[in-house]
């Protein structure tokens, strides 16, 4: 399949999903804390009393990361060697949080899917897989004892 084709497809998932969510955060969010729920007093800690604004920022970086990983991979390759150590040694999220929020989104998404459009089921794989590569990518820039297995 060519760029433009998966970038038509990604399009129409999108679209779906927010057709039929809206606002995918709260099921993101809920999705997340449900696989993580320690997670949740970080997000209490570091929202400062805007805890919804953080977790919607940190949703859209994720569908910014999802959008772009298939034609701008470079890009995505140093938001994510920058941010995933940054949010390690700074914050206190480990890996495996950071990677979760990623796959809670992408697991929300395809959701929405129709079992017959197998085109783009396999795109959000495709997805998925370019993710994880730029994860393990990520891992190599942490200390072993402070990385969770994602």
């Amino acid at each position: 399949m060519e760029r433009a084709e998966k970038m038509a497809l990604l399009d129409r998932g999108l679209t779906r999903a927010a057709e039929a969510i809206g606002d995918v955060t709260p099921a993101v969010m809920a999705l997340y804390y449900a696989r993580y729920p320690e997670a949740a007093a970080s997000f209490e800690h570091h929202g400062l009393g805007k805890t919804a604004a953080l977790e919607g920022e940190m949703v859209e970086n994720c569908l910014y990361c999802l959008m772009h990983c298939i034609d701008r991979r470079g890009e995505i390759d140093i938001l994510l060697e920058t941010s995933v150590p940054h949010h390690h040694f700074t914050l206190d999220v480990s890996l495996g949080w950071y990677r979760g929020m990623v796959d809670a989104t992408i697991d929300v998404i395809a959701e929405t899917v129709p079992a017959e459009a197998s085109d783009e089921l396999a795109l959000w794989t495709e997805i998925r897989g370019i993710m994880d590569a730029i994860f393990a990518e990520c891992r190599t820039l942490l200390p072993e004892e402070g990385v969770e297995a994602g």
